[in-house]
């Protein structure tokens, strides 16, 4: 394993230990709830107000997505090396 596939694991490791993390997944839900109602709730005519919002939100999302990527590289990579191991044997 190279060092930059050695971070990537040790950082997917440490994103799957936050998203199975009680509050963070409260944190999420929550803030994510917030954004949506209020952006629904302002007026068609307060662009500026719903941009900021929908933008808010979609920070939140991409924190989430980043995450979920970070443990997606590293089951990929672990997926690499078991099979190496395999092909070099015992």
């Amino acid at each position: 394993m190279t060092e930059q596939e050695e971070h990537m694991y040790v950082l997917g490791n440490s994103a799957e230990t936050l998203l199975n993390q009680e509050c963070f997944t409260k944190v999420v839900n929550t803030l994510t709830e917030q954004s949506f109602q209020t952006f629904v709730n302002t007026d068609m005519g307060e662009p500026e107000k719903r941009e900021r919002l929908y933008s808010h939100y979609r920070g939140i999302v991409d924190i989430v997505e980043t995450l979920r990527h970070w443990v997606s590289v590293r089951d990929e990579i672990q997926t690499k090396a078991d099979t190496l191991q395999e092909e070099v044997g015992p």
